[in-house]
């Protein structure tokens, strides 16, 4: 029964991977296609190949994950508390998904857990959860809207006196290099994520000590989420490319640029899952806000801010009652 469990645990696990993947393809790729720096298919590409990448790199985010949220039990309750935690962050990723909003797969799974632990009366590591996820939480995105438009007001500044056409084009021909940095940094920040789950299913289940994250584990969560992210998340992608703000190259490259650089010091500095979600949004309504406030489209921005703001609790109330009612079938 519970290697059966630890089975479900990992191949729903690379499911919610995969979810990710095509979920958050658009943070990577949706400046670069809505520029037409890149087209929809070689973007998509690119973005999976360095999803892999950034997803072999470091381990400090699965550490995070895989001991920092909840301490389950050792016994098939402790297994079903982190299956219910994957299918509450799950669906929160699929309705999202299908309404078109870019909310964050790093918060639903951390809600998922929160819920589905609380649901067990097991330990939550508020302290943990403070310090690592809610802080970067708030400061990830103000962070990312404030240098990408300092970003932005600088490379305005600096090209000032450039020919329109030719920065035009040297902007685009470098947004293939931002978009390959921003998909390495989601790489390296979401698919650790789910490896931390896995970890934490091994570890629950008594096959594996301590948060290192074994080889097969990081092979497989990396290829999860670059098949995901290849398969494509258009609809997010026409939210965060179009809706919120009309984008040119220059404007493209600096979210970019500002949105990977926050994820990167996040997660090799800080250990702290930030949502790659929460961090490109807020670039791209900082470099808009350079043409004019109004150049943003703050009802869709208001949209957005409301999706975050129920992630965390809508994935617990679900996985929640997920766990009550799988109780009714456990011994």
């Amino acid at each position: 029964m519970e290697l059966a469990l630890v089975a479900a645990v990992v191949l729903i696990a690379l499911a919610f991977d995969y979810t990710n993947g095509f979920h958050d393809a658009a943070n990577a790729i949706a400046t670069s296609v809505s520029t037409r720096a890149l087209t929809p298919r070689t973007a998509l590409l690119l973005a999976a190949v360095m999803n892999l990448a950034g997803a072999l790199i470091s381990e400090g985010v699965a550490s995070t994950i895989g001991s920092g949220i909840i301490t389950p039990t050792a016994n098939v309750h402790g297994m079903t508390v982190v299956l219910s935690g994957l299918v509450g962050a799950i669906s929160w990723n699929l309705l999202t998904w299908w309404l078109g909003l870019p909310s964050s797969s790093s918060h639903a799974l951390i809600g998922g857990l929160i819920g589905a632990g609380l649901a067990a009366s097991m330990s939550v590591h508020w302290a943990t959860i403070l310090e690592k996820v809610v802080i970067p939480m708030i400061l990830s995105p103000l962070i990312g809207f404030g240098l990408a438009y300092a970003v932005m007001i600088g490379l305005l500044w600096i090209f000032r006196k450039a020919h329109p056409g030719r920065a035009n084009r040297g902007f685009r021909a470098g947004q293939s290099v931002s978009a390959a940095a921003m998909a390495f940094g989601h790489g390296l920040q979401d698919a650790q994520k789910t490896m931390g789950v896995i970890v934490l299913a091994l570890v629950t289940a008594g096959l594996h000590t301590g948060s290192d994250v074994p080889l097969w584990v990081k092979v497989a969560a990396a290829g999860a989420i670059a098949l995901g992210t290849y398969s494509g998340g258009w609809r997010i992608m026409r939210t965060l490319g179009r809706r919120v703000i009309k984008l040119d190259p220059a404007r493209g490259i600096a979210a970019d640029t500002t949105a990977s650089a926050v994820l990167y010091v996040m997660a090799i500095g800080f250990h702290a899952p930030v949502s790659t979600t929460h961090t490109v949004s807020a670039a791209i309504m900082g470099v808009g806000a350079t043409r004019r406030m109004s150049a943003v489209r703050w009802g869709v921005a208001g949209n957005i801010l409301v999706a975050w703001v129920l992630t965390i609790p809508a994935a617990a109330i679900v996985a929640g009652l997920v766990y009550t009612f799988a109780r009714l079938f456990l011994p």
